[in-house]
């Protein structure tokens, strides 16, 4: 997607009709909006957060676990998660300082360190107060043991920054809109 909008930038310098843009990469967006209006609704659910809050509201038995002999502290995966409202900050920036004609910037927006998978269930288990099952299964196919990214870019260039970075703050939106909206916005 990236190559071809910068194909499609040049093409429109040649013809004198400059073409701004900046890519924002993210890995794991996360969260809900604080005021408790807007919340993750989807089908199906593939996220690890929406699917927790599931387990939590009885409407699924346990979560499922793929891998814990990964490479990582506690053998689960680890991710970078970047909370909802930080990322819209980010594309608001982003926006902001568009400069005409430039050939364009990409920036990694995440926290600039990973959680791993049972530190996530751990944190929705103290955010929900309840108890959570796991099903451990083996690995998919795929999955990287580490996956965050550096921000330093985006934080000195636009400066950006996350106003969440807790785990426990990210999912504590989360819960606030699924016990909510159980059946999400049906």
């Amino acid at each position: 997607g990236e190559w071809i909008i910068r194909d499609f930038a040049a093409a429109m310098r040649i013809a004198g009709k400059p073409f701004s843009f900046t890519f924002l990469r993210y890995f794991n967006v996360c969260g809900c909006d604080s005021s408790g209006l807007l919340g993750e609704d989807h089908t199906p659910e593939s996220h690890i957060i929406p699917i927790l809050m599931q387990v939590a509201n009885g409407q699924r038995p346990h979560v499922e676990l793929f891998g814990s002999d990964y490479p990582t502290p506690d053998g689960t995966c680890v991710r970078d998660y970047v909370y909802i409202e930080d990322l819209i900050a980010a594309h608001a920036l982003a926006l902001n300082n568009l400069q005409p004609g430039s050939e364009g910037r990409a920036f990694n927006v995440g926290i600039g360190k990973g959680y791993s998978v049972r530190e996530i269930i751990e944190a929705a288990r103290r955010v929900t107060g309840r108890p959570i099952p796991i099903k451990e299964s083996s690995r998919r196919a795929g999955d990287a043991a580490m996956l965050f990214n550096d921000p330093s870019a985006i934080q000195s260039q636009l400066r950006w920054s996350p106003s969440v970075t807790s785990i426990d703050a990210m999912v504590q939106t989360a819960w606030a809109w699924f016990s909510k909206h159980p059946s999400g916005y049906a």
